[in-house]
């Protein structure tokens, strides 16, 4: 019986167990295909048993008791991990970031509403520890947060109201399919933040497409020339 049961998990893609008051997460140990998992609002203070579930794309933990997580290995086996949602949990310590920021691929994480998040400078080591994320409790993340002393208008500035993205939405009961498009959605409202609103990004792209018109011999020359905020092509 217990072989049918490990085999039926095996096959599992995405679980959603979300306010059944769960103590622990021993049986995920065997979803080894898992991709979305959905465990808010229980009582779930470990999750080393998820260490196998390694296809992970959107991991939600928050409203948990949750005070430590799991070292760097753990979550350097999280290599598709996208979205995760730690926030209204009891994390606090910082070397719960240093771990995190072993994630290669993390690009969406929530911390609001826990210790840590009250800590001074909560946001800014966040962000310049875990340098793949592009977006932290309900903001996408200004090149300004990156790069130190760096002043900026207003409308690349730090939670300017074009950097606003809510990406905590309620769980609902949704197919397999829906779900992976939920992710792929989030991180294409990202991207469409970043292209209008990062100087970093903005210049990349006009770099690149002057770089490809030249290449089809559309240019001859290219100067690009920096003052204040502005850039112009010659």
């Amino acid at each position: 019986t217990n072989l049918i049961i490990k085999e039926k998990l095996k096959d599992l893609v995405i679980v959603q167990l979300n306010g059944l008051y769960l103590k622990n997460v021993r049986h995920l140990q065997y979803c080894v295909l898992l991709k979305v998992c959905i465990l808010s609002n229980n009582y779930i203070t470990d999750i080393d048993a998820l260490e196998c579930c390694t296809h992970l794309v959107k991991l939600d933990l928050h409203g948990n008791q949750i005070q430590h997580l799991p070292g760097p290995t753990f979550w350097e086996g999280m290599k598709e991990l996208n979205l995760l949602y730690l926030h209204d949990s009891g994390i606090g310590k910082l070397d719960n970031v240093h771990s995190l920021s072993f994630c290669p691929n993390l690009t969406c994480l929530t911390l609001f509403d826990t210790p840590l998040s009250l800590r001074i400078a909560y946001r800014h080591i966040v962000v310049n520890s875990i340098l793949s994320l592009k977006a932290l409790d309900y903001y996408v993340i200004s090149d300004q947060e990156i790069v130190e002393n760096w002043k900026l208008p207003p409308k690349y500035k730090p939670f300017n109201p074009s950097f606003f993205l809510d990406f905590c939405h309620a769980p609902r009961k949704v197919s397999n399919y829906e779900e992976i498009n939920v992710v792929k959605d989030i991180n294409a409202k990202i991207n469409h933040i970043l292209a209008h609103h990062s100087p970093v990004v903005i210049v990349q792209r006009w770099i690149r497409g002057y770089l490809t018109r030249k290449r089809f011999g559309y240019v001859h020359s290219f100067y690009l020339i920096f003052s204040g905020w502005k850039w112009r092509f010659f």
